[in-house]
């Protein structure tokens, strides 16, 4: 149907009146659905019994103030102090169970007063309920990833120190270690560390940790673990051979001269593709007591080009080859294998979601407790945005090469910008709470899907 001009544009000159009235308006309507899945898995009381021992309560509750914390992160906020712009919307005061929202003061407060009890209490909670998805899928085959990640902080900040820091060189950061389901994309535990420690210092027991819990809810599960360099020790190696995980880890190749001599006095290199070619080897270092299967891979790149800045279209390139070296228990062919171990760089995605969609590298307090607190409690964020999917849509993938999410998994970004961030408006029709929201057909369907899905389940 063609409209005229007349029927569609409007003269906009007059500027309306702007009003501040207590209307029962919500800028979230879309947390309904987080409603939903906190009700389901009753997320509070659990919360609550992580700080049951400590003596002194605070008004609200610890449970409540980490809540608001998961809850502040899944809206998309960052400093603490943003908690004033929403402290008036009753979608969140609903979902807290509580009439007024606590002050920033009191926020900052309730997290500087936490001890390591709690830590260990939240972090207990947030590595069950990863467990529990994955318990519930029953995988033949679970894959984790392990690798550090800086956080840093322009203020001094307990448990902090430097250490290595590419983007802000001297500044004082903490340095966790975290461990990453592949198949679900979740952070299964993270160890908070300062930052000046190496990727493996006291890795060891931590990554026997993480296999041990797996292996208590899925016993005949085939394990897979997948490294960068820095973890690569005879310790580490031994550990996960000796405990049956097929592994692969990556070589710092450069730090041994007789792999560096294998590598240049190496004539014939098995094809792999047009630029990819390798050669094996069973190998090991003098101090070690075990050889292993070590895969050495090239590929043939371009040289960047260095001289002057020319207008000519005939500049001739020359070829080079870029090594990789990684050490593997697996019985896989040399392309599986190598396309296995590419797959890990899916973790740096999980990295670069919780930074800039939950606000993970966040330092909001001086005390080490506290900023434990709110790193987990950004991972819980994470982690409760990817078991809401996985528990309203369908599994979309089977197992791959190199070990892609089952699921196509929408960003929180995303997924904030699609449903959360929604107007509306709580009413008592007939003494009836009820939500009304815009009439979008496709914010309707996608929304009430989600909540059949858990009213069903309940």
């Amino acid at each position: 149907m063609k409209c005229s001009k007349a029927a569609i544009h409007r003269k906009t000159h007059c500027i309306s009146e702007v009003r501040f009235e207590d209307q029962r308006l919500t800028s979230f309507a879309g947390l309904v659905v987080f409603q939903s899945l906190f009700s389901r898995i009753d997320l509070k009381r659990h919360l609550s019994g992580c700080f049951r021992h400590l003596r002194i309560s605070p008004i609200y509750g610890h449970g409540v103030i980490v809540t608001l914390l998961i809850v502040h992160l899944l809206l998309g906020y960052r400093r603490l102090q943003d908690m004033r712009y929403y402290r008036d919307d009753p979608m969140v005061r609903r979902l807290l169970g509580v009439s007024r929202l606590p002050d920033v003061a009191t926020v900052s407060r309730t997290l500087a007063n936490l001890d390591d009890r709690s830590v260990s209490n939240l972090r207990r909670l947030s590595r069950q309920r990863v467990l529990e998805q994955i318990s519930r899928l029953q995988l033949a085959r679970i894959t984790l990833d392990f690798d550090g990640s800086v956080l840093s902080t322009g203020r001094f900040a307990e448990g902090t120190a430097v250490g290595f820091n590419r983007k802000k060189k001297g500044q004082r950061s903490y340095y966790p270690l975290f461990c990453t389901v592949a198949q679900t994309g979740q952070v299964l535990d993270v160890w908070h560390r300062p930052g000046n420690v190496h990727d493996s210092n006291d890795a060891k027991a931590f990554i026997l940790a993480c296999i041990q819990e797996i292996r208590m809810i899925l016993p005949y599960c085939v394990i897979e673990a997948r490294m960068d360099s820095a973890f690569f020790s005879d310790d580490i190696v031994g550990m996960l051979d000796d405990e049956g995980v097929e592994f692969t880890i990556s070589v710092p190749f450069e730090r041994f001269t007789a792999l560096k001599a294998l590598i240049e006095g190496r004539k014939r290199w098995r094809r792999l593709n047009s630029q990819w070619s390798f050669f094996e080897s069973n190998w090991k270092p003098v101090s070690w007591r075990e050889r292993y299967r070590f895969v050495f891979v090239r590929s043939q790149n371009r040289q960047q080009y260095k001289g002057a800045v020319q207008l000519d279209l005939f500049i001739p390139y020359e070829y080079g080859y870029d090594f990789k070296v990684i050490i593997t228990n697996k019985r896989l062919s040399a392309k599986k294998a190598l396309a296995f171990h590419n797959g890990r760089g899916a973790q740096e995605g999980i990295f670069a979601e919780l930074k800039s969609q939950t606000q993970m590298d966040d330092v909001p307090t001086r005390r080490k407790s506290g900023n434990q607190v709110y790193l987990l409690s950004a991972v819980l964020a994470h982690n409760l945005n990817r078991e809401l999917q996985m528990n309203c849509y369908e599994q979309e993938r089977n197992t791959t090469e190199k070990r892609t999410p089952l699921w196509q998994f929408e960003q929180l970004g995303t997924f904030r910008r699609k449903l959360i961030h929604r107007a509306g408006r709580l009413t008592k029709p007939q003494g009836r709470l009820t939500l009304t929201m815009s009439a979008n057909p496709t914010v309707k369907s996608e929304l009430l899907h989600i909540l059949n899905v858990f009213k069903q389940v309940a």
